[in-house]
């Protein structure tokens, strides 16, 4: 289900609210209704932020669709700013020169134990996102549709999966569990600073 641009806009604002409140109080930014049906419903959501250039500066999400989109991204963008540990907690003088990138997940759907050549083949560069799971050890990794920017030949993209997974990259596709997904990304020109300070509530 696609969002409206304005439910997008909305929760790009909530997002970056919910960064400003967690420098000023420690925690999100609360959400209130009445909400429209589409922030209400129950999605799965990852926040992103990046400096200026594209550069990570933080990224936290869920797959689960556990509650509404409006508190699952209100969440993620706390934890995005402030708990992501590849990355110290974001200070208030960053805000100007950030920028959000919200991802809202379709439910994964699972993929057979393939071997690789095979897997790779049914992958869609720019499309899926990916999620692998080594039931062996219980290490579970995903890249969402965004990475394939950075990463777009599919062999590199489940090789640092792989890596991300703690699996070594040569580590067989057969015995993992794997399911792909899609993804509605988007996100705004003006900083973190400047959508904080836009009027209106979620």
């Amino acid at each position: 289900m696609s969002l409206s641009a304005a439910g997008q806009s909305r929760l790009l604002a909530l997002a970056a609210r919910s960064i400003r409140r967690g420098l000023e109080e420690g925690r999100p930014e609360p959400v209130a209704g009445p909400l429209p049906a589409e922030l209400t419903a129950r999605r799965a959501a990852f926040v992103s932020l990046h400096r200026a250039g594209g550069a990570l500066r933080g990224c936290i999400g869920t797959l689960e669709a556990r509650r509404s989109l409006a508190e699952e991204v209100s969440r993620q963008a706390f934890a995005a700013a402030f708990r992501d540990p590849r990355f110290p907690p974001v200070e208030a003088e960053e805000l100007a020169g950030l920028h959000l990138e919200i991802s809202v997940l379709d439910p994964p759907e699972p993929l057979p134990a393939l071997e690789e050549p095979a897997l790779l083949a049914r992958l869609r560069p720019g499309e899926d996102g990916l999620i692998l799971e080594d039931p062996a050890s219980g290490r579970r990794a995903t890249f969402l549709p965004l990475v394939w920017r950075s990463l777009p030949d599919p062999a590199r993209f489940l090789a640092e999966l792989k890596r991300k997974a703690g699996l070594p990259p040569e580590h067989r596709t057969v015995g993992l569990r794997l399911w792909r997904y899609r993804a509605e990304a988007f996100g705004a020109e003006a900083s973190v600073a400047e959508l904080a300070a836009s009027a209106g509530g979620v």
